[in-house]
């Protein structure tokens, strides 16, 4: 629940740059930052989003295996959801409400799907909420609790959600018609980080009703999960394997267009691309589909090592967080940018808190790390040597977010 908490304050902050300034984040980013610094946090974005939609698209191809008996192999599912940008480019001709239809589609698919396991399960409500509130997180479970931070708050999302306000249009010199624009928003986000929350809920307790402390929850991963649910809740009017794969492939789809969506945002802010709108998705999607093909080749039949990357994956956006999040907070607050839209001092302190905690979190994970994994000296060489060049790198975003750049204000205006 708070990582959610902390996703939504995020996205709110992601959506108030955007309608104050008409600008996006990878926008603004390419004005601030020198040439070095700026294709740096351009790669990280990109290193960011390519993870995810592994994870994505992934997930779509389980789905379809799931659903077809294991007659669609890993790859080929791959390559079928790689496809869905070529739908989203067909909806957003016809306007940006057909792909918010779509997308509202696949959510309700979703949830749909996984509130009929939720109701399967019956848990209880005061354990259930007790959980929410007060969560408690085994010392062993340090992946784990990071990696939920990072699917919590994925970087590409940040850079998303301060373009997505953008389809409508608001008059930024009209102080009233932002404000009320940013009310709107404001209610649009939080609706939909509060479904999203539901959603995780009924996953997380379906699995945790059922296998908590048994043998089978050391097995469990996405490739399996709907066997063992099946096993675990019975078949009835309609299996519950293929309600899981239902809901996967709606889960999967909808992630991976809204990953397509925030790629060409990304790339074209950072590198201001002039070109083709269909060009420009499929270059995108060409950086994920090529190394998530060779993933599904190399895990296709090697279940655990594909759970345990999909872990790393969900650490790997905890680790970029800083990368987006930085930024964003270094424009938020200043005037030059905002103007009367900044965000005031307390509001800064709790965004800067969240800041540090994600970083703090990330910390304690690379120490976990290197006490419990045995490694040579030359791996454990080539490892401080990137985690030196991760933590100057954070340091100087840091010390620029605090240091107030007069020449800024030129170059929006």
């Amino acid at each position: 629940m708070w990582a959610t908490a902390m996703g939504l304050l995020i996205q709110l902050l992601a959506a108030r740059l955007g309608v104050a300034t008409g600008r996006h984040l990878a926008e603004l980013c390419r004005l601030q930052y020198p040439p070095l610094p700026r294709i740096t946090l351009w790669i990280m974005a990109e290193i960011a989003l390519i993870g995810a939609d592994i994870q994505e698209v992934i997930g779509s191809a389980i789905a379809l295996k799931v659903l077809t008996n294991g007659y669609i192999p890993l790859w080929a599912g791959v390559l079928i959801t790689a496809l869905d940008c070529f739908i989203f480019l067909f909806l957003e001709n016809y306007g940006v409400r057909k792909l918010e239809a779509l997308f509202g589609l696949l959510i309700t698919t979703m949830a749909l799907s996984f509130a009929w396991m939720f109701g399967e399960a019956k848990p209880n409500g005061v354990e259930l909420l007790l959980g929410l509130l007060i969560p408690r997180i085994h010392s062993n479970a340090v992946k784990q609790a990071v990696s939920i931070v990072g699917c919590s708050i994925m970087p590409h999302n940040v850079y998303l959600h301060s373009a997505l306000v953008q389809s409508r249009m608001v008059d930024t010199n009209k102080k009233g018609r932002v404000q009320e624009a940013l009310s709107y928003f404001s209610i649009e986000s939080s609706i939909a980080l509060f479904v999203s929350f539901i959603i995780n809920i009924f996953v997380m307790t379906v699995f945790a009703k059922g296998f908590y402390g048994t043998k089978a929850s050391v097995d469990i991963g996405l490739v399996n999960a709907g066997t063992y649910l099946q096993e675990k809740y019975g078949g009835g009017l309609f299996p519950v394997l293929y309600i899981w794969g239902i809901g996967l492939l709606a889960s999967g789809h909808c992630s991976t267009i809204t990953g397509t969506y925030a790629g060409q945002f990304i790339m074209a802010g950072f590198l201001n691309l002039r070109i083709k709108k269909w060009l420009r998705a499929v270059i995108t999607r060409s950086f994920a589909i090529v190394p998530t093909v060779i993933v599904a080749l190399m895990f296709d039949t090697s279940e655990d090592k594909l759970d345990i990357l999909n872990e790393w994956l969900n650490v790997l956006q905890s680790l970029q967080i800083p990368f987006s999040l930085i930024p964003l907070l270094s424009l938020v607050s200043r005037e030059q940018v905002m103007g009367v839209f900044k965000i005031n001092r307390t509001l800064k302190v709790v965004a800067w808190i969240v800041a540090f905690l994600v970083m703090i979190m990330n910390g304690y994970l690379l120490e976990d790390f290197f006490a419990n994994e045995l490694m040579s000296m030359w791996v454990m060489i080539l490892l401080i040597f990137i985690i030196v060049a991760y933590v100057s790198f954070i340091i100087y975003l840091v010390v620029q977010a605090f240091r107030i750049d007069r020449s800024f204000d030129k170059l929006l205006h």
